[in-house]
């Protein structure tokens, strides 16, 4: 099957080939994606040469200027590991919760029982002296 249709409708009579729509924009992308990915190469191999400390700042430009291509694609690749991640956080938040109610229950009741113990204390010798 041939990508091209022919237009029978030509205003001088002869059939001229048409491209399917969206057939030049996947070409012309394509060529896009090709003459960006050499400019950024050239422009990374340039500046290896002049100045290697440069390179980090080439690398955030690379990064941004494919991430308009990619982040759909990787967005949709993320939601589920952020779901999980915000899900395990309240998890992890609620056993947390728990654990620290259970360490303050203990810590209230061992300090209720040296308060026991210190007025158990005081009440010894006073019954002690009395008899």
């Amino acid at each position: 099957m041939s990508k091209f249709r022919v237009d029978v409708n030509a205003a001088n009579g002869q059939a001229e080939e048409v491209s399917p729509p969206g057939a030049e924009d996947a070409i012309q992308s394509g060529d896009d994606f090709v003459a960006e990915v050499a400019t950024i190469g050239v422009v990374a191999a340039g500046v290896a040469i002049v100045e290697a400390a440069l390179l980090p700042g080439v690398v955030i430009g690379v990064a941004a200027a494919l991430a308009p291509k990619f982040l759909p694609k990787l967005s949709t690749r993320l939601k589920p590991l952020f779901n999980s991640t915000v899900r395990g956080a309240y998890k992890l938040s609620r056993k947390a919760r728990s654990a620290v109610g259970e360490f303050q229950e203990r810590v209230n009741d061992i300090t209720a029982e040296v308060k026991a113990e210190e007025a158990a204390a005081e009440i010894e010798p006073k019954a002690a002296a009395k008899v």
